[in-house]
């Protein structure tokens, strides 16, 4: 037992002590009594106004307050860890707080050609720490600073494969107003090799985005593997088969036989209950069963109204957090945590899964090479691996075939699939 002295226990306080503590197997007890913390023979953390016991933190403003407010944000330490420092006072608590609930993203007015946060904007690009597990890192360093052992600290690994599937077939079974589109746009920029490939398609041979049979092998040594399939309707931005085809339900219904499903909502879906719901409640009916779990088509969100959204909607797990940009820990940590709805000031029943890397992030957004791609990702393991989470990454059906420029990267994702934890 842990015991904490505070001046007043309130949601904020909990949430952070509850990552910091319960997240890593310890308990912990609230004291509001300088003397009774004083006659405590317990591991001890004073949190307080009274700043002149044994094993104190400085106290900013940020866990005492419950709206989102301005504050000077600068470079700060604690124990030779940097932190954040708030208005003038160093604060690892208050420093998991502001990233793990992305405090930040609340007051940006800053959005790229998406509307979404970009990493250009974050503390976390400004300080250099979006490589790092810091929330886990200032967890750790105030357990150390307290007294706990090591080998008292819980830190569970798992390796968690997840797919988007956007677009379930290059040309098999589209039909009508989007085959039609499709073809027009290949023969405007006269792209002989889909041509080729298309009539190859219509004649028996395989669609080279139809990589199912790998997702159900991994799918089958993966306890936690998640598919996420875009089932919105036809737009600009989505442009997935339509779920009316029966083929396309059929193969939706087998994969369920070896992975989890959950929804990918689409695009125009945005913050946007109703239709959330909608596309969520016609997933639902192919599966036969409750969808619980989703992720953001182009990691499209704003906290505020898209995790809002999900709830209302139903959604019981999402899986979009990370940048698109960038690998790395966009809320500071690999591990599972509930959405903390700094509009309401309270925790939500939202839990978040963050993901390390994407697929399109390392090819496309980075240009790395496959060797560099590898480095990459064993760096951000071994982040994961000392500090504990989910080591969550993203791939896409079409991606993982060796197909276009994508080849040779099945070899990238077989690297992760093969990482020790």
């Amino acid at each position: 037992m842990i015991d904490v002295l505070i001046d007043q226990k309130n949601e904020r306080t909990s949430y952070v002590m509850d990552f910091i503590f319960r997240a890593r197997g310890l308990d912990y007890h609230f004291l509001f009594d300088s003397d009774k913390y004083l006659e405590s023979k317990n591991l001890k953390l004073n949190y307080s106004s009274i700043a002149n016991l044994d094993f104190s933190i400085g106290q900013s403003q940020l866990l005492l307050e419950s709206t989102v407010e301005d504050h000077d944000i600068k470079l700060g330490s604690f124990e030779g860890e940097e932190c954040i420092s708030f208005d003038g006072e160093s604060d690892p608590l208050a420093s998991i707080f502001f990233v793990l609930t992305r405090y930040e993203e609340y007051q940006s007015v800053k959005f790229d050609e998406h509307g979404r946060f970009p990493y250009e904007a974050s503390c976390l690009s400004s300080f250099g720490w979006i490589e790092y597990a810091v929330c886990d890192r200032w967890a750790e360093q105030i357990l150390r600073f307290i007294g706990v052992n090591d080998h008292q600290i819980v830190r569970e690994v798992r390796i968690v494969p997840t797919f988007d599937i956007d677009n379930t077939f290059a040309y098999k079974h589209k039909s009508g107003k989007q085959k039609i589109l499709s073809q027009v746009r290949d023969l405007i920029k006269l792209d002989r090799k889909r041509i080729r490939e298309r009539k190859k398609v219509r004649t028996g041979e395989k669609d080279p985005y139809d990589t199912f049979d790998f997702i159900e092998r991994i799918g089958k040594e993966f306890n936690e593997v998640r598919v996420f399939w875009l089932v919105g309707d036809l737009a600009p931005k989505d442009r997935n088969l339509s779920l009316g085809i029966p083929e396309h339900q059929r193969l939706i219904q087998r994969m369920a036989h070896t992975v989890k499903v959950g929804l990918h909502p689409s695009y125009a879906s945005n913050g946007n209950a109703d239709h959330i719901r909608k596309e969520k409640e016609r997933l639902a009916k192919v599966l036969d069963t409750e969808v619980i779990f989703s992720r953001q088509h182009y990691l499209r969100f704003r906290i505020q109204d898209t995790f809002a959204s999900l709830i209302q909607a139903g959604i019981k797990h999402d899986y979009s957090m990370g940048f698109a940009e960038v690998p790395g820990f966009r809320s500071g940590t690999a591990r599972a945590h509930a959405w903390f709805d700094l509009n309401k000031n309270e925790v939500s029943e939202l839990i978040i899964h963050p993901f390390v890397y994407m697929d399109g992030t390392l090819n496309e957004y980075l240009e790395l090479s496959i060797e560099e791609s590898k480095n990459k990702i064993a760096q951000l393991h071994r982040e994961v691996v000392k500090y504990g989470g989910d080591f969550v990454f993203i791939w896409h059906n079409e991606t993982i075939g060796d197909y276009g420029k994508w080849e040779g990267w099945s070899d990238v994702l077989n690297y992760s699939l093969n990482l020790k934890i």
